[in-house]
């Protein structure tokens, strides 16, 4: 995949004293070794009040763990710039990473939806 996405949860058989987004163990041991993804990784939303900590501290854990994104979705200016103060221009693997599913969304092709809802109806004529 080119793109993903970390959780707030905790797997502890992996890590049980911290959630997935945070976890240095589950993003390099398990997610980018074990799975083997290599794509751009983005952390679940930040607002959600799901990790401890105020926003600059969840900012540096998030990207600590080798998460390549911070993601920050409800708009609050403060939580924002909380977010902002601790993070920096993409580099290196991120950088690229990022730079790889940018070109692939750009040069995908785009899907007929006609065709696609064509497809679909057929599927429930089948079952009808």
């Amino acid at each position: 995949g080119l793109s993903g996405s970390t959780a707030h949860v905790v797997y502890s058989a992996v890590d049980p004293d911290n959630p997935a987004t945070t976890s240095a163990k589950v993003v390099n041991e398990v997610i980018r070794g074990e799975i083997g993804f290599d794509g751009l990784l983005m952390s679940d939303d930040t607002s959600m009040k799901a990790l401890s900590g105020d926003f600059p501290t969840k900012a540096a854990a998030i990207l600590a763990a080798g998460v390549d994104l911070v993601l920050h979705c409800n708009g609050v200016f403060e939580e924002m710039s909380g977010i902002a103060s601790r993070t920096t221009m993409l580099a290196g693997k991120s950088l690229a990473r990022a730079e790889r599913a940018l070109t692939y969304m750009k040069n995908r092709d785009v899907a007929d939806e006609g065709a696609i809802r064509a497809e679909f109806a057929t599927y429930f004529e089948a079952v009808a």
